[in-house]
C-alpha cells in the first residue's frame, strides 16, 4: 500500500521498474492525487494492475451525503477491520476536511461518540494522509456543487486525538506540508489537552492553527465531562496553549460543544471568556450533536445566541460554528456506530 511508505521509500513500491517510476507514482499520490489505480496514465498497464488492489490503505464501506451534495462523510474500512471517518464540508469559497488521527478513542469524553466504544488502535501516517489525498482526488474528479475543486483546509478534529498519536500525526504533518505542499496555516490541530503534545508541537517547525478543546471553564465541570482534565487541569493547559502562542504567533481558538443545563449558563460564559482573553483566543461554540449512548442534549439556537452574546460583552471573539451532516450521522463516531461497530455490537 504505498500511501503506508514514506514518500522517499517508494522504490519499494515500483520494484524492478525504472527509478524515474518513483517520480511519476510520487506525484499521483502527493501532488495530483486520482480515486483509481488506472487514471495514473503515465505508468505502465503493469503498474497500474499491480497499484490497483493496494493503492488506498483501506476501502470506502460507507459513504454519505448531505447539505445538496456539499457535506460527504465516508467510512474507510482498514484491512484489519479498524473504521475510519471522514467528512469533507464544502463552502462557495473553501473545502474543509475533518479527518481522523485514530481508530476510536480512549479520553472516554462523555459527550463524544467516539469515546464511548473505547480505542482500537492509531492510525499510521500513510492512514492519516491518504484520508487527504482520497478528498482531492475526490474534489478533482468528481467535486461538490458550487464547491472549488481543491482542498483548502485540514482539521484533526475527527475520531481520536491526535495529540495522543503524537510522532504519526507529526510525520503526516510533515508529509502534508513538505511532500503535499500544502500551508500550514491551512491545517487546524484540535486537542482536548494533551499538555506534553502541545509543547511538543510548540516545538515543530509547522505554524498550524492549534484548536484546544475546552468544554468547561473550570476544573470540576470540565474533569466530569474531559476525564483527561484531572491529568492536566485547566491552569497546565493554560499554560501549555500560551507557550503555543508566544513560539508560533498563531491565534488559538477554543471548541466550546455547547450542552443543554451543563455548560450553557452565565456563570460559564464569564468563566470562558476570562479564559480567552488571557490567552487571545477566539471562541467557536458548537451545537452538540447528540449521540446514542449519551444523555447530554444540544442547548437551543437561542439560547447559543444568548451565551455568544454574552462572551461578546466581555470583549471575546466568538462564532456559532455552521453545523453540517446532522442527518447523516456526522458527529465522529456515528458512522461507525450505525455500521455496527458500537459496543453492544461487540
Amino acid at each position: 500500500m504505498p500511501y503506508l511508505h514514506a514518500p522517499e521509500d517508494l522504490g519499494e513500491v515500483v520494484g524492478e521498474e525504472p527509478s524515474y517510476r518513483v517520480d511519476q507514482l510520487h506525484d499521483w499520490l502527493y501532488r495530483t492525487p486520482v480515486l483509481h489505480a488506472e487514471d495514473m496514465t503515465n505508468l505502465p498497464g503493469r503498474l497500474r494492475a499491480q497499484l490497483a488492489e493496494t493503492l488506498w490503505p483501506f476501502k470506502v464501506e460507507m459513504e454519505q451525503e448531505s447539505d445538496r451534495g456539499t457535506t460527504k462523510k465516508w467510512l474507510f474500512r482498514a484491512p484489519d477491520g479498524a473504521a475510519i471517518e471522514t467528512v469533507l464540508m464544502g463552502y462557495r469559497r473553501r473545502a474543509t476536511l475533518c479527518i481522523s488521527s485514530q481508530a476510536g478513542c480512549a479520553l472516554a469524553c462523555t459527550f463524544c461518540a467516539t469515546g464511548q466504544f473505547g480505542f482500537e488502535r492509531h492510525l499510521e501516517a500513510g492512514e492519516i494522509v491518504a484520508q487527504v489525498a482520497y478528498a482531492r482526488a475526490f474534489l478533482r474528479q468528481i467535486g461538490m456543487p458550487g464547491v472549488p475543486d481543491r482542498l483548502t483546509n485540514v482539521v484533526f478534529m475527527g475520531m481520536g486525538e491526535p495529540l495522543a498519536n503524537y510522532a504519526r500525526v507529526r510525520e503526516a504533518l510533515r508529509r502534508m506540508i513538505e511532500v503535499m505542499g500544502m500551508s500550514a496555516r491551512s491545517i487546524t490541530v484540535s486537542t482536548v489537552g494533551v499538555v506534553p503534545g502541545i509543547n511538543r508541537l510548540a516545538e515543530d517547525p509547522w505554524p498550524v492553527y492549534l484548536a484546544i478543546s475546552l468544554h468547561a471553564a473550570d476544573d470540576e465541570l470540565r474533569s466530569s465531562l474531559v476525564p483527561i482534565n484531572r491529568r492536566y487541569p485547566i491552569e497546565k493547559l493554560e499554560e501549555a496553549a500560551w507557550n503555543y502562542f508566544e513560539k508560533k504567533g498563531r491565534r488559538l481558538s477554543i471548541e466550546w460543544t455547547m450542552m443543554d443545563g451543563v455548560n450553557d449558563t452565565d456563570d460559564q460564559a464569564r468563566k470562558l471568556a476570562a479564559i480567552a482573553k488571557r490567552l487571545r483566543a477566539h471562541v467557536n461554540l458548537i451545537a452538540l450533536n447528540p449521540t446514542p449512548l449519551s444523555e447530554e442534549r444540544s442547548s437551543s439556537r437561542l439560547h447559543i445566541a444568548e451565551f455568544a452574546r454574552v462572551l461578546e460583552s466581555l470583549g471575546v471573539n466568538v462564532t456559532i460554528r455552521d453545523t453540517r451532516g446532522k442527518d447523516i450521522d456526522a458527529a465522529c463516531g456515528q458512522l461507525r456506530i450505525m455500521a455496527g461497530n458500537s459496543p453492544e455490537a461487540g
